[in-house]
């Protein structure tokens, strides 16, 4: 029977020959990530169970990146609770304030390879599966669990295959494909399917860039996202891992697989419109829309690749004085990278803001966030009302050289154009 590199995932986990979509599974769990803002609520819970030691102390990772450094006492007190909690159950992978955001940081330190059942307290965990591993968020309870238990039950979902044909246009990117995929399909036209990503410009796409059209299946309401193993894929783990894995793809005909086709041939850069991340226009029927900040990072592109394609665009410009520009590498090796290669150095002396790794504006509750009446374009995967600050805002979503170009003139514009 074929089945689906999700359904061959999960039947590995559960010790399995082969199971359907649909079927309920017990997974053993290969890694389990939770951080500082909810780190505290999943450590309450497993403590309440009465267990005494976590399954595994080599199998979580603890990172601190939602409010960091601390921005508060409750935030202070937060991380001192969650290093007593690291040392009292010698938690082995454990990030303090320096690393950077919890997506970036993982698959960076080899925690994330092919085959894997990956579980974070954080919806966009689903970004591990770019490097073909079977990643979700849970919430705080169920990770309590998995601290006590090292498994967890799922649903076995069908997949949706987007198969993405065409040629893409200068300046515009992964991000601008996946706006595109929700916008057409809508924020529940996924719920619960594995959201699979191939085709010729996928292939084509950067291991970074894959990580953007995963980390954004949970905006169409996937499970996961999942890209199939590669080159590219083993290229990136060689010096970042000594783990074992086994890569796995998906068999054509699978009974629960369904095939999209996605032509990007003309496709324009694409902006997320408030409030609603499946709100997507093209460029062409918002540019102009004035802006107040511009937010450059998060899990979704705050990577090198997005730094250097702002970088360049920026060089030898300024920010427009009527705006304020907000870059955040995702990480610190991302942040050394660019530092090592000038571009932090550009972008300040373009007159934005470089800031430590971290999660930033993305969750509205810390650094960067927006007023009554401001407008926000981000690189960020979500729009929601007050998302970014005050529920009297607005936030634009986009690709990094839409950020970049519309820094420069306060407004959003076609990097096409200029």
């Amino acid at each position: 029977m074929g089945m689906t590199m999700a359904e061959k995932i999960l039947a590995k986990s559960s010790g399995k020959k082969e199971i359907t979509a649909g079927e309920i599974v017990m997974a053993n769990i290969d890694v389990a990530m939770t951080h500082d803002l909810t780190g505290p609520l999943s450590i309450e819970s497993f403590e309440k169970i009465g267990v005494k030691k976590v399954w595994d102390p080599e199998k979580i990772v603890v990172l601190f990146d939602h409010q960091v450094p601390a921005d508060s006492l409750e935030a202070a007190g937060n991380h001192i609770f969650m290093r007593k909690f690291v040392k009292e159950q010698k938690i082995t992978n454990f990030y303090d304030v320096r690393e950077g955001v919890c997506h970036q940081v993982l698959p960076e330190k080899g925690h994330v390879v092919p085959g894997e059942v990956i579980v974070g307290s954080d919806s966009h965990t689903c970004t591990h599966g770019a490097l073909g591993a079977f990643s979700t968020g849970i919430g705080s309870t169920d990770m309590a669990m998995v601290f006590a238990t090292g498994k967890l039950w799922f649903k076995v979902p069908e997949t949706i295959n987007f198969k993405i044909e065409g040629t893409l246009e200068e300046h515009v990117y992964a991000k601008d494909v996946v706006l595109n995929i929700i916008g057409k399909i809508g924020a529940d036209g996924a719920t619960y399917k594995a959201c699979e990503f191939s085709g010729e410009v996928t292939q084509g796409m950067s291991v970074s860039e894959r990580m953007v059209l995963c980390n954004m299946a949970i905006e169409m309401g996937g499970k996961t996202g999942l890209v199939e193993p590669d080159d590219k894929t083993i290229n990136y783990l060689k010096n970042r891992t000594d783990k074992r894995y086994e890569i796995l793809k998906t068999d054509e005909g699978a009974k629960s697989l369904e095939i999209m086709q996605v032509d990007v041939n003309n496709l324009e850069p694409q902006i997320a419109c408030p409030h609603n991340v499946d709100n997507v226009k093209p460029i062409s029927q918002v540019e102009g829309t004035p802006i107040d900040q511009v937010f450059l990072g998060s899990c979704t592109n705050g990577r090198l690749e997005d730094l250097q394609i702002a970088a360049e665009i920026i060089k030898d410009h300024k920010i427009s004085d009527k705006i304020r520009m907000l870059v955040i590498p995702a990480s610190r090796e991302v942040y050394t990278q660019a530092m090592d290669e000038g571009l932090l150095r550009i972008f300040v002396d373009s007159g934005a803001l470089v800031c430590n790794p971290c999660c930033g504006p993305c969750l509205g509750g810390h650094i960067g966030l927006i007023g009554p009446g401001e407008v926000s374009l981000s690189t960020s995967n979500r729009n929601f009302l007050g998302r970014q600050g005050s529920t009297e805002g607005e936030v634009y979503l986009s690709s990094a050289a839409v950020a970049a170009i519309s820094a420069i003139y306060g407004e959003i514009t076609d990097p096409r154009s200029k």
